[in-house]
């Protein structure tokens, strides 16, 4: 099955897909990943006391950042105005869990913000981290949910089985 690609012109030009006649829907994209570190590094975090200050909160703040800056950072990106980003964590075994959600009504979907706000709220945490534990692993990245538009209604699978 032959698929014309979305972003490439007859002649082969990069171009953004135009979206003005597309209906406006409510959209919603939640995207997870995870930070892999050492014990000590993980027990810092959760009480707080990390050589550079509040971990978590400061990843959150730079998650929702980039949410809104996920045009600048994409080339095909529309710029969108996000009616919400919320970005959450969540403590495992080994890593801290980095869960985002993006909303808005509109045109086209918000998975890249959802993704974008997951992947530098990871870097964040990194970053405020690595005095602690530089062999930090971020994984698992990925596009959980998406809700609106044509395509309606995604899930992912559960890899976990």
């Amino acid at each position: 099955m032959s698929k014309s690609l979305t972003h490439i012109d007859a002649e082969g030009t990069a171009r953004m897909v135009d979206v003005g006649a597309k209906a406006q829907t409510q959209r919603l994209a939640v995207a997870s990943g995870r930070i892999r570190m050492s014990a000590g590094a993980l027990a810092a975090i959760r009480a707080g006391n990390a050589p550079k200050g509040d971990v978590l909160g400061t990843a959150r703040i730079a998650g929702i950042m980039a949410a809104k800056k996920t045009a600048d950072l994409i080339p095909m990106c529309h710029p969108l105005a996000l009616d919400a980003v919320n970005v959450d964590f969540a403590f495992e075994e080994d890593a801290v869990r980095a869960t985002a959600t993006a909303s808005l009504t509109g045109r086209t979907g918000v998975e890249m913000e959802a993704v974008t706000a997951v992947s530098i709220a990871l870097l964040t945490v990194y970053d405020m981290a690595k005095a602690l534990d530089k062999a930090m692993v971020i994984e698992d990245v990925r596009l959980i949910e998406k809700r609106g538009g044509k395509s309606g209604h995604w899930r992912a699978p559960d890899l976990s089985a």
